[in-house]
């Protein structure tokens, strides 16, 4: 069993979903956002380490998985994006939690089926898999998005390995 954490980090607001993997069913747990209001960068950064560490030791994660940086058309916001990845990383390893990382297109088609979906797709998904009674906040569907993907992923790495051990078997004989 594997309680996983998902962040969708922002350098204005982060994304968090906690759920449960039992097999091939995922279980809610939590989910929210951590708003970081309009201080400065820096300030904004400790908020984001501790606002996760706090999430860290409430939900007792056995994994971690984050949204990669996607290029942006504003450099700044990009590097400011990175930032706020890196203080939410950093909160994960500081707990010796394994970090996973995924693109915005592996999530979304790991939770809709397609690479291109948009917000509203994601949280109708979101809600749809993990059986709530309402839509959760965009950044908070978003991460809740990302720890599915990690557990699909997962899921699937598995099965490709006993395939693969399975052919190998056949082989020596």
């Amino acid at each position: 069993m594997n309680i996983i954490l998902g962040i969708d980090p922002g350098s204005r607001l982060t994304g968090y979903g906690v759920v449960r993997q039992q097999g091939n069913k995922f279980v809610y747990l939590a989910s929210g956002c951590i708003r970081l209001g309009t201080d400065e960068l820096p300030e904004r950064l400790l908020r984001i380490f501790n606002g996760i560490s706090e999430i860290i030791s409430q939900t007792q994660p056995t994994v971690f998985a984050i949204e990669q940086v996607f290029m942006a058309r504003n450099p700044d916001s990009a590097l400011k994006l990175g930032q706020a990845r890196g203080a939410a990383i950093v909160a994960a390893r500081h707990a010796g939690l394994q970090v996973f990382e995924y693109s915005a297109r592996q999530v979304k088609q790991a939770v809709v089926g397609t690479g291109a979906a948009d917000k509203a797709q994601v949280q109708h998904m979101i809600r749809s898999l993990l059986q709530l009674s309402a839509s959760p906040q965009a950044d908070a569907a978003d991460a809740l998005a990302v720890a599915l993907c990690h557990g699909h992923t997962q899921q699937s790495l598995v099965a490709l390995a006993g395939q693969a051990t399975k052919t190998v078997r056949r082989r020596l004989r």
